[in-house]
C-alpha cells in the first residue's frame, strides 16, 4: 500500500472581540466605505490582553484532536507556524505542548509568515511519509494586533488574530495531502517587514520611538506579487500531481484582501465564484492560520464528498509563496 499524509482533523479558534470598522474609524482617519471597497474586511477578531498565540493555538489544536479523534499522548511532534511568538525563547510550540499535555512530542517552530501554514503542512508531510512519524500537529496561531500599528490607516485595517490546526497522520479518514509546491524570494523582502525585535534592531529607546516593531508594508508592490506568485503556486501544484482546473471543487486562498482573493479568482474561470471560500470579510488577514480556519468552517459548513479536491494557496512576507492539493477520502 502507498503510503499517504492525511489531514484527519481540523479546528480554529478566533478571540470574542470583534473589531469593526466602525470602531476604526474612531482611531484612525478612515470610514468603512474605504476599508471594505478596498480589502472587503468589515470586521476582526482581537485577543484579550492575556490572550496570546500559544492561548489561541493550543485551543485550535485540541479541536483538531477531538475531531481526528485522537489524544494529545499519541501526537509524535508539534509545528507552530507563527510571526507572532509569544516570546523569542521559548518556542510557542513548547509551550503549546504543555498546555495540551504532549510530553512526549517533539515541538518547534517556524516562521514563512502567511504562507506559515503551508510551509508547515509541506515539512508535516514529508515527517509522514519518510515514516519518522505517524502523528503530526500543525498550528498555525497568530497575534498580530499586538504587531499592529493603529495609527497606521493603511496597515491597521487589515490584520486579525487567531489560529488553526490540522492534524496529519498516516492513517485514517480525512484529506489526503496529494501535492505541495513552495516557493520564496529574499530579494523582496523589504516589501513586508517588522524592522525592529531582532539582532539587526534590537528593541532600544529608538526602535521603540520610530514604532519600527510594527508591522510595515508595501502595499502596491505586495499586492502584484501576491496575485502572480499565488496563481504560478497553483498552477504549478496541479501540474506536478496531474490535475486539471476543472477537477477542483473549492479553492482557498490567502484571506489578506478581497481585492487579491477575487485577481486570483479570475484565473481560474473554469471554478465558479461560490467556490472560492472567502472568510476574510469577517476575520480580515490572520496569517499564516487564515487557510486553516477557512478550510476548518468549510468542513464544518458545507459536505466534501469523496474524491472531491481542495487546492489551498497563500502568500506571505519573505517573499514566500505556496499552494497545497488536498483530495478528500
Amino acid at each position: 500500500m502507498i503510503k499517504k499524509a492525511k489531514i484527519t482533523g481540523t479546528g480554529s479558534y478566533l478571540p470574542e472581540r470583534v473589531l469593526t470598522n466602525q470602531d476604526l474609524e474612531k482611531m484612525v482617519d478612515t470610514t468603512d466605505e474605504w476599508i471594505v471597497s478596498r480589502t472587503g474586511m468589515k470586521e476582526r477578531r482581537i485577543a484579550r490582553p492575556d490572550e496570546f498565540s500559544s492561548h489561541m493555538g493550543a485551543a485550535a489544536a485540541l479541536k483538531a484532536l477531538a475531531a481526528a479523534h485522537l489524544d494529545a499522548s499519541q501526537v509524535d511532534f508539534i509545528l507552530v507556524a507563527t510571526l507572532t511568538p509569544d516570546c523569542p525563547i521559548p518556542s510557542t510550540a513548547c509551550l503549546i505542548q504543555k498546555m495540551i499535555g504532549a510530553p512526549q512530542a517533539g515541538a518547534v517552530d517556524i516562521s514563512a509568515a502567511c504562507t506559515g501554514g503551508l510551509y508547515a503542512l509541506s515539512l508535516a508531510r514529508a515527517l509522514i511519509l519518510s515514516g519518522t512519524y505517524k502523528n503530526v500537529l500543525v498550528i498555525c496561531s497568530e497575534k498580530l494586533s499586538s504587531f499592529t500599528d493603529y495609527t497606521d490607516r493603511s496597515t491597521c485595517v487589515l490584520f486579525g488574530d487567531g489560529a488553526s490546526a490540522y492534524v496529519v497522520s498516516s492513517e485514517g479518514r480525512g484529506l489526503a495531502i496529494e501535492q505541495i509546491q513552495l516557493g520564496a524570494d529574499g530579494e523582496q523582502a523589504e516589501l513586508l517587514v517588522i524592522p525592529g525585535g531582532g539582532c539587526r534592531q534590537p528593541t532600544s529607546a529608538v526602535t521603540i520611538e520610530n514604532r519600527l516593531h510594527f508591522i510595515k508594508m508595501s502595499g502596491n508592490e505586495v499586492f502584484k506579487h501576491a496575485v502572480r506568485r499565488m496563481e504560478a503556486a497553483c498552477k504549478e501544484c496541479l501540474d506536478a500531481a496531474d490535475c486539471k482546473e476543472e477537477e477542483i471543487s473549492w479553492l482557498i486562498p490567502h484571506q489578506a484582501n478581497v481585492r487579491i482573493i477575487d485577481a486570483i479568482a479570475k484565473r481560474f474561470p473554469h471554478l465558479p465564484g461560490d467556490r472560492i471560500y472567502k472568510t476574510v470579510h469577517k476575520y480580515g488577514n490572520t496569517s499564516a492560520s487564515s487557510c486553516g480556519i477557512a478550510l476548518d468552517e468549510l468542513l464544518k459548513t458545507h459536505t466534501v464528498h469523496p474524491g472531491e479536491k481542495i487546492l489551498l494557496t497563500a502568500f506571505g512576507s519573505g517573499l514566500t509563496w505556496g499552494a497545497a492539493l488536498l483530495r478528500a477520502e
